[in-house]
Protein backbone atom coordinates (compact mmCIF):
# COMPACT_ATOMS: atom_id res chain seq x y z
CA UNK A 1 0.00 0.00 0.00
CA UNK A 2 2.58 2.31 0.89
CA UNK A 3 3.98 1.76 -2.74
CA UNK A 4 1.11 2.86 -4.10
CA UNK A 5 0.89 5.97 -2.31
CA UNK A 6 4.22 6.81 -3.30
CA UNK A 7 3.74 6.06 -6.81
CA UNK A 8 0.68 8.50 -6.69
CA UNK A 9 2.37 11.08 -4.89
CA UNK A 10 5.11 11.35 -7.44
CA UNK A 11 2.54 11.82 -10.01
CA UNK A 12 0.41 14.35 -8.40
CA UNK A 13 3.86 16.20 -8.95
CA UNK A 14 4.60 15.48 -12.49
CA UNK A 15 1.34 16.76 -13.26
CA UNK A 16 1.52 19.50 -11.29
CA UNK A 17 5.08 20.62 -12.88
CA UNK A 18 4.94 23.80 -14.09
CA UNK A 19 4.69 23.59 -18.50
CA UNK A 20 6.62 26.65 -19.27
CA UNK A 21 9.11 24.11 -17.20
CA UNK A 22 8.78 21.12 -19.43
CA UNK A 23 8.87 23.53 -22.75
CA UNK A 24 12.44 24.31 -21.32
CA UNK A 25 13.54 20.60 -20.72
CA UNK A 26 12.13 20.36 -24.55
CA UNK A 27 14.13 23.23 -25.85
CA UNK A 28 17.00 22.09 -24.11
CA UNK A 29 17.39 18.21 -25.72
CA UNK A 30 16.36 20.02 -29.17
CA UNK A 31 19.41 22.42 -28.75
CA UNK A 32 21.59 19.59 -27.44
CA UNK A 33 20.69 17.52 -30.96
CA UNK A 34 21.06 20.67 -32.84
CA UNK A 35 24.47 21.33 -31.31
CA UNK A 36 25.87 17.51 -31.64
CA UNK A 37 24.35 17.78 -35.28
CA UNK A 38 26.45 20.39 -36.11
CA UNK A 39 29.52 19.46 -34.36
CA UNK A 40 29.24 16.24 -36.73
CA UNK A 41 28.38 18.12 -40.25
CA UNK A 42 31.58 20.41 -39.00
CA UNK A 43 33.74 16.98 -38.75
CA UNK A 44 32.05 15.41 -41.71
CA UNK A 45 32.91 18.34 -43.75
CA UNK A 46 36.46 18.64 -42.48
CA UNK A 47 36.98 15.53 -43.16
CA UNK A 48 35.51 15.34 -46.72
CA UNK A 49 37.18 18.72 -47.34
CA UNK A 50 40.58 16.92 -46.73
CA UNK A 51 39.52 14.04 -49.16
CA UNK A 52 38.58 16.68 -52.21
CA UNK A 53 41.82 18.40 -51.49
CA UNK A 54 43.54 15.65 -51.35
CA UNK A 55 41.96 14.44 -55.11
CA UNK A 56 42.86 17.86 -55.96
CA UNK A 57 46.49 17.39 -55.09
CA UNK A 58 46.40 14.13 -57.86
CA UNK A 59 45.37 16.29 -60.69
CA UNK A 60 47.70 16.34 -63.49
CA UNK A 61 48.47 18.91 -65.65
CA UNK A 62 46.76 20.06 -69.30
CA UNK A 63 50.63 19.51 -70.51
CA UNK A 64 50.92 15.81 -68.56
CA UNK A 65 47.10 15.17 -70.17
CA UNK A 66 48.43 15.94 -73.45
CA UNK A 67 51.50 13.77 -73.30
CA UNK A 68 49.78 11.04 -71.50
CA UNK A 69 46.83 11.11 -74.23
CA UNK A 70 49.18 10.76 -76.98
CA UNK A 71 51.45 8.16 -75.09
CA UNK A 72 48.23 5.77 -74.04
CA UNK A 73 46.97 5.92 -77.74
CA UNK A 74 49.74 5.36 -79.69
CA UNK A 75 50.86 2.50 -77.42
CA UNK A 76 47.37 0.91 -76.72
CA UNK A 77 44.92 1.72 -79.08
CA UNK A 78 46.97 1.87 -82.81
CA UNK A 79 48.98 0.78 -85.09
CA UNK A 80 53.04 1.41 -84.57
CA UNK A 81 53.65 4.36 -87.15
CA UNK A 82 49.69 5.56 -87.20
CA UNK A 83 50.09 9.50 -87.29
CA UNK A 84 48.18 10.68 -83.98
CA UNK A 85 48.24 14.19 -82.85
CA UNK A 86 47.08 16.00 -79.66
CA UNK A 87 45.51 19.42 -80.97
CA UNK A 88 45.30 20.88 -77.70
CA UNK A 89 43.51 20.65 -74.14
CA UNK A 90 40.98 22.28 -72.04
CA UNK A 91 38.86 21.78 -69.44
CA UNK A 92 34.87 20.78 -69.67
CA UNK A 93 32.54 19.73 -67.30
CA UNK A 94 35.15 18.56 -64.80
CA UNK A 95 37.56 16.82 -67.06
CA UNK A 96 40.25 17.47 -69.77
CA UNK A 97 38.57 18.03 -73.24
CA UNK A 98 41.26 16.36 -75.77
CA UNK A 99 41.14 17.35 -79.01
CA UNK A 100 42.91 14.38 -81.25
CA UNK A 101 44.02 14.70 -84.74
CA UNK A 102 43.93 10.49 -85.90
CA UNK A 103 45.03 10.27 -89.56
CA UNK A 104 43.46 13.80 -90.23
CA UNK A 105 40.10 12.38 -88.09
CA UNK A 106 39.68 15.03 -85.79
CA UNK A 107 38.24 13.42 -82.48
CA UNK A 108 36.83 15.14 -78.99
CA UNK A 109 38.34 12.86 -76.32
CA UNK A 110 37.98 13.23 -72.85
CA UNK A 111 40.57 12.39 -69.41
CA UNK A 112 39.54 12.88 -65.56
CA UNK A 113 41.70 15.20 -64.34
CA UNK A 114 43.52 12.68 -62.32
CA UNK A 115 44.62 11.22 -65.46
CA UNK A 116 43.47 7.80 -64.55
CA UNK A 117 40.11 7.32 -66.81
CA UNK A 118 40.16 8.08 -70.94
CA UNK A 119 37.45 8.48 -73.04
CA UNK A 120 38.01 8.09 -76.51
CA UNK A 121 35.19 9.85 -77.81
CA UNK A 122 32.50 11.92 -76.85
CA UNK A 123 28.98 12.19 -78.11
CA UNK A 124 26.71 14.98 -78.56
CA UNK A 125 23.19 12.87 -77.47
CA UNK A 126 21.23 15.73 -78.44
CA UNK A 127 22.70 16.61 -81.77
CA UNK A 128 22.87 12.77 -82.80
CA UNK A 129 19.20 12.38 -82.13
CA UNK A 130 18.50 15.54 -84.30
CA UNK A 131 20.35 14.23 -86.85
CA UNK A 132 18.56 10.65 -87.23
CA UNK A 133 15.06 12.69 -86.40
CA UNK A 134 16.31 14.62 -89.52
CA UNK A 135 17.47 12.07 -91.76
CA UNK A 136 14.39 9.36 -90.44
CA UNK A 137 12.16 12.43 -91.69
CA UNK A 138 13.95 13.47 -94.97
CA UNK A 139 14.49 9.36 -96.04
CA UNK A 140 11.69 6.94 -94.18
CA UNK A 141 14.50 3.74 -95.33
CA UNK A 142 17.22 5.02 -93.11
CA UNK A 143 15.37 4.72 -89.82
CA UNK A 144 16.66 1.58 -88.19
CA UNK A 145 14.22 -1.49 -89.32
CA UNK A 146 14.40 -5.12 -88.35
CA UNK A 147 16.67 -7.15 -90.70
CA UNK A 148 14.31 -9.27 -93.29
CA UNK A 149 15.22 -12.90 -93.85
CA UNK A 150 16.19 -14.02 -97.24
CA UNK A 151 18.06 -17.44 -98.60
CA UNK A 152 20.64 -15.56 -100.10
CA UNK A 153 21.47 -12.27 -97.90
CA UNK A 154 23.00 -8.95 -99.99
CA UNK A 155 25.45 -7.21 -97.87
CA UNK A 156 26.57 -4.22 -98.92
CA UNK A 157 29.47 -1.96 -96.78
CA UNK A 158 29.64 1.88 -97.49
CA UNK A 159 33.13 2.65 -96.37
CA UNK A 160 35.87 5.46 -97.44
CA UNK A 161 38.73 4.20 -98.39
CA UNK A 162 41.11 6.28 -95.64
CA UNK A 163 38.44 6.55 -93.11
CA UNK A 164 40.14 5.01 -90.34
CA UNK A 165 36.84 2.91 -88.92
CA UNK A 166 35.59 2.26 -92.59
CA UNK A 167 39.23 -0.20 -92.81
CA UNK A 168 38.28 -1.12 -89.71
CA UNK A 169 35.20 -3.13 -90.33
CA UNK A 170 36.77 -4.05 -94.04
CA UNK A 171 39.37 -5.53 -91.90
CA UNK A 172 36.76 -7.32 -89.90
CA UNK A 173 34.38 -7.95 -92.71
CA UNK A 174 37.07 -9.76 -94.81
CA UNK A 175 37.48 -13.04 -92.91
CA UNK A 176 33.66 -13.13 -93.05
CA UNK A 177 33.22 -12.72 -97.00
CA UNK A 178 36.16 -15.21 -97.34
CA UNK A 179 33.68 -17.82 -95.31
CA UNK A 180 30.55 -17.61 -96.60
CA UNK A 181 31.36 -17.00 -100.38
CA UNK A 182 28.30 -17.12 -102.42
CA UNK A 183 26.01 -17.66 -99.78
CA UNK A 184 25.74 -14.62 -99.55
CA UNK A 185 25.95 -11.15 -102.28
CA UNK A 186 28.42 -9.21 -101.04
CA UNK A 187 29.88 -5.58 -102.00
CA UNK A 188 31.97 -3.00 -100.79
CA UNK A 189 30.28 0.28 -102.14
CA UNK A 190 31.69 4.12 -101.22
CA UNK A 191 29.93 6.90 -99.46
CA UNK A 192 29.04 9.51 -101.81
CA UNK A 193 31.86 12.27 -100.52
CA UNK A 194 35.55 12.27 -99.34
CA UNK A 195 36.94 13.52 -96.07
CA UNK A 196 40.10 12.48 -96.70
CA UNK A 197 41.46 14.56 -99.03
CA UNK A 198 42.17 13.75 -102.76
CA UNK A 199 44.12 10.77 -102.43
CA UNK A 200 40.79 9.14 -101.15
CA UNK A 201 38.98 10.43 -104.62
CA UNK A 202 41.56 8.69 -105.92
CA UNK A 203 41.41 5.07 -103.94
CA UNK A 204 37.98 5.08 -103.87
CA UNK A 205 38.14 5.18 -107.71
CA UNK A 206 41.52 2.84 -107.65
CA UNK A 207 39.71 0.44 -105.57
CA UNK A 208 36.30 0.75 -107.25
CA UNK A 209 37.75 -0.23 -110.97
CA UNK A 210 39.14 -3.52 -109.54
CA UNK A 211 36.08 -4.72 -107.70
CA UNK A 212 33.81 -3.69 -110.87
CA UNK A 213 36.65 -5.62 -113.22
CA UNK A 214 37.68 -8.62 -110.84
CA UNK A 215 36.03 -8.73 -107.46
CA UNK A 216 38.53 -12.00 -105.95
CA UNK A 217 41.04 -9.58 -106.76
CA UNK A 218 39.82 -6.86 -105.81
CA UNK A 219 39.85 -9.06 -102.02
CA UNK A 220 43.33 -9.43 -102.38
CA UNK A 221 44.23 -5.96 -103.46
CA UNK A 222 42.29 -4.68 -99.82
CA UNK A 223 43.92 -7.56 -97.86
CA UNK A 224 46.99 -5.77 -98.68
CA UNK A 225 46.14 -2.27 -98.75
CA UNK A 226 44.45 -2.48 -95.42
CA UNK A 227 48.21 -3.70 -93.82
CA UNK A 228 50.59 -1.98 -95.61
CA UNK A 229 48.60 1.36 -96.97
CA UNK A 230 50.80 0.96 -99.92
CA UNK A 231 48.22 1.08 -103.14
CA UNK A 232 51.77 0.46 -105.63
CA UNK A 233 52.82 -2.15 -103.99
CA UNK A 234 49.35 -4.28 -103.73
CA UNK A 235 48.37 -3.99 -107.00
CA UNK A 236 51.36 -5.44 -108.00
CA UNK A 237 50.52 -8.21 -105.31
CA UNK A 238 46.92 -8.93 -106.73
CA UNK A 239 48.35 -8.77 -110.11
CA UNK A 240 46.43 -6.00 -111.45
CA UNK A 241 46.58 -5.29 -114.83
CA UNK A 242 47.58 -1.32 -115.19
CA UNK A 243 46.28 -0.65 -118.63
CA UNK A 244 42.68 -1.98 -117.89
CA UNK A 245 42.26 -0.57 -114.58
CA UNK A 246 43.99 3.34 -115.63
CA UNK A 247 41.58 3.01 -118.46
CA UNK A 248 38.68 2.46 -116.02
CA UNK A 249 39.83 5.10 -114.07
CA UNK A 250 39.92 7.20 -116.74
CA UNK A 251 35.95 6.47 -117.67
CA UNK A 252 34.60 6.90 -114.40
CA UNK A 253 36.03 9.83 -113.55
CA UNK A 254 34.45 11.49 -116.81
CA UNK A 255 31.57 9.84 -116.53
CA UNK A 256 30.83 11.38 -112.61
CA UNK A 257 32.91 14.30 -113.02
CA UNK A 258 34.72 13.42 -110.03
CA UNK A 259 38.04 15.50 -110.44
CA UNK A 260 36.44 18.19 -111.80
CA UNK A 261 33.72 18.54 -108.76
CA UNK A 262 36.45 17.94 -106.48
CA UNK A 263 38.04 21.49 -108.11
CA UNK A 264 35.16 22.99 -108.15
CA UNK A 265 34.87 23.94 -103.90
CA UNK A 266 32.44 26.47 -104.70
CA UNK A 267 29.63 23.81 -105.67
CA UNK A 268 30.59 20.98 -103.19
CA UNK A 269 27.46 21.45 -101.32
CA UNK A 270 28.80 20.57 -98.24
CA UNK A 271 32.01 20.49 -96.05
CA UNK A 272 33.67 17.63 -98.42
CA UNK A 273 34.12 16.70 -102.73
CA UNK A 274 31.49 14.67 -103.88
CA UNK A 275 31.95 11.33 -104.73
CA UNK A 276 28.69 10.73 -107.09
CA UNK A 277 29.62 6.98 -108.36
CA UNK A 278 27.33 5.12 -105.46
CA UNK A 279 25.16 8.29 -105.33
CA UNK A 280 21.95 6.28 -105.68
CA UNK A 281 22.33 3.63 -103.08
CA UNK A 282 23.60 6.11 -100.37
CA UNK A 283 20.44 7.71 -100.84
CA UNK A 284 18.61 4.74 -101.11
CA UNK A 285 19.69 3.19 -97.87
CA UNK A 286 20.20 6.69 -95.74
CA UNK A 287 24.02 6.72 -95.65
CA UNK A 288 25.53 9.35 -93.58
CA UNK A 289 28.98 7.86 -93.31
CA UNK A 290 31.53 5.82 -92.68
CA UNK A 291 31.28 2.97 -92.05
CA UNK A 292 27.75 1.97 -93.00
CA UNK A 293 26.34 -1.95 -93.32
CA UNK A 294 23.54 -2.74 -94.92
CA UNK A 295 21.81 -6.04 -94.98
CA UNK A 296 19.05 -6.61 -97.29
CA UNK A 297 18.16 -3.21 -97.59
CA UNK A 298 18.32 -2.40 -94.31
CA UNK A 299 20.58 -0.42 -92.45
CA UNK A 300 22.05 -3.07 -89.43
CA UNK A 301 24.23 -2.62 -86.44
CA UNK A 302 26.82 -4.69 -85.18
CA UNK A 303 30.37 -4.53 -83.34
CA UNK A 304 33.49 -4.82 -86.16
CA UNK A 305 35.21 -7.83 -84.67
CA UNK A 306 34.73 -10.97 -87.54
CA UNK A 307 32.54 -13.42 -85.33
CA UNK A 308 30.13 -10.41 -84.23
CA UNK A 309 29.65 -9.27 -87.97
CA UNK A 310 29.47 -13.23 -88.95
CA UNK A 311 26.32 -13.54 -86.33
CA UNK A 312 25.14 -10.12 -87.92
CA UNK A 313 24.78 -11.44 -91.55
CA UNK A 314 24.23 -14.59 -90.14
CA UNK A 315 21.08 -13.63 -88.98
CA UNK A 316 19.67 -12.65 -91.86
CA UNK A 317 20.09 -15.86 -93.66
CA UNK A 318 16.21 -17.68 -93.97
CA UNK A 319 18.04 -20.94 -93.03
CA UNK A 320 21.95 -20.52 -92.03
CA UNK A 321 24.23 -22.50 -93.69
CA UNK A 322 26.92 -24.74 -91.85
CA UNK A 323 29.53 -21.87 -92.62
CA UNK A 324 27.59 -19.67 -89.72
CA UNK A 325 28.60 -22.21 -87.06
CA UNK A 326 32.18 -21.56 -87.63
CA UNK A 327 33.79 -19.73 -84.75
CA UNK A 328 35.81 -16.24 -85.86
CA UNK A 329 38.08 -13.83 -84.00
CA UNK A 330 35.89 -12.02 -81.70
CA UNK A 331 38.69 -9.13 -81.68
CA UNK A 332 37.90 -6.03 -83.15
CA UNK A 333 40.66 -5.21 -85.94
CA UNK A 334 42.74 -1.66 -84.90
CA UNK A 335 41.34 1.40 -86.80
CA UNK A 336 43.46 2.43 -89.57
CA UNK A 337 45.99 0.40 -91.77
CA UNK A 338 48.49 -2.14 -90.27
CA UNK A 339 47.43 -5.23 -87.87
CA UNK A 340 46.58 -5.77 -84.41
CA UNK A 341 43.55 -5.19 -82.06
CA UNK A 342 41.46 -2.92 -80.53
CA UNK A 343 38.96 -2.26 -77.60
CA UNK A 344 37.68 1.01 -78.89
CA UNK A 345 36.00 2.42 -81.45
CA UNK A 346 33.34 0.57 -81.56
CA UNK A 347 30.45 2.73 -82.87
CA UNK A 348 32.60 5.66 -84.16
CA UNK A 349 32.68 6.87 -87.99
CA UNK A 350 33.65 9.24 -90.50
CA UNK A 351 30.50 11.45 -91.25
CA UNK A 352 29.75 15.13 -91.93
Amino acid sequence: MEKKEKKKEDGKREENKNPETKKMDKKKISNLILIAGLFFAVGFFVSYQGYFDEEKRSYISMEQAKERTENFITENLVQPGTEIKVKGVSEENGLYKIKIDLMGQEIDSYMSKNGRSFFPEAMNIQEIEEQTSAANENNPAAAQQEVPKTDKPVVETFVMSYCPYGTQVQKGLLPVVDLLGDEIDFDFKFVNYAMHEKEEIDENLVQYCINENNQEQYYNYLECFLSTEDSESCLNTAQVNRATLNKCVAEIDAEYQITEKYEDKANWGGQFPPFDVQKEDNEKYGVQGSPTLVINGVQANSSRDPQSLLTTICGAFSEPPAECQEELSSEAPAPGFGEGTTTSGAAADCAE
